[in-house]
């Protein structure tokens, strides 16, 4: 199986990781067929491990080899990666002001209060989610299509952790659309549709990247660095403050490191 995946063309390994990240938001969308309630610190454990890893991959599996690239063209090498991580942090800041997200920890009269029709609320929720998935799904495409391009640096032991990462933060992610939406009284199968179509961009950001970088090699330092940024604004601005909402601040920032740990030894060790 292993060696099937590493035989396999580059945009299709992006292909499969990222159809596997959308697959986690939707197990953790289908949790709202089987109880009302979920284990918050299993949640918040779970985000803090995904934002160790997420942290990790930015530096290791993104701008490290971003750098790398770089040296090989005639101007600084920090300047690529600068103007690459800036640009993603601020995409997705006007991202967050052009359409406002909605923390779906709020208890709801505050939600209510926030958003006073349901039906905003819910599709606020929705697109939010979505949004933030997009850079996600880039980032392990152009993990992939970095590998493709024969850069040193960049390895498909990297490109997958990225991906496993992602996939595992995903889970809450799933359930953080699917249960906000049966609480508001969506039925359901309605719940859990919408909960994995959050997902359902990854996969085809993934192969976008991944193409992206492989035909336009140029451009690979910047869009790398451009998802290191996307990824550590969603890291700072959703999973940690989502991991400590409910008072679980010492597992949370020990599974970060745990994460953190993990994705380090993978991506050094294994690259």
């Amino acid at each position: 199986m292993i060696d099937f995946f590493i035989g396999l063309d580059p945009v299709f390994q992006a292909l499969i990781t990222t159809l596997f990240t959308w697959l986690m938001t939707a197990l953790g969308a289908a949790l709202v067929f089987m109880t009302r309630k979920i284990n918050q610190k299993l949640l918040d454990g779970m985000l803090g491990f995904a934002g160790g890893v997420m942290i990790a991959a930015s530096f290791w599996s993104l701008l490290s080899p971003a750098l790398e690239m770089a040296r090989q063209s005639e101007i600084p090498e920090w300047i690529p990666a600068a103007i690459g991580f800036i640009s993603g942090g601020i995409f997705l800041l006007i991202v967050d002001k052009v359409l406002p997200h909605l923390h779906p920890t709020l208890p709801k009269s505050e939600a209510e209060g926030f958003y006073p029709k349901t039906r905003r609320r819910s599709t606020l929720l929705v697109l939010a989610i979505t949004l933030h998935n997009i850079p996600e799904g880039l980032a392990v495409g152009v993990a992939f299509g970095a590998v493709a391009a024969d850069f040193p640096s960049a390895s498909l032991a990297g490109a997958v952790a990225l991906g496993l990462g992602i996939g595992i933060q995903n889970f809450p992610e799933g359930v953080a659309v699917s249960f906000p939406l049966r609480r508001d009284g969506m039925s359901r199968k309605k719940s859990f549709f919408y909960g994995q179509l959050s997902g359902i961009v990854e996969p085809i950001a993934g192969v976008i990247g991944a193409l992206a970088v492989i035909f336009v090699q140029p451009l690979l330092p910047y869009a790398l660095s451009f998802a290191a940024g996307a990824m550590i604004f969603v890291v700072v601005e959703e999973v940690i403050p989502g991991s400590q909402e409910e008072g679980n601040t010492d597992l949370a920032s020990m599974s970060l490191m745990a994460g953190f740990a993990i994705m380090m030894i993978l991506d050094v060790a294994l690259g």
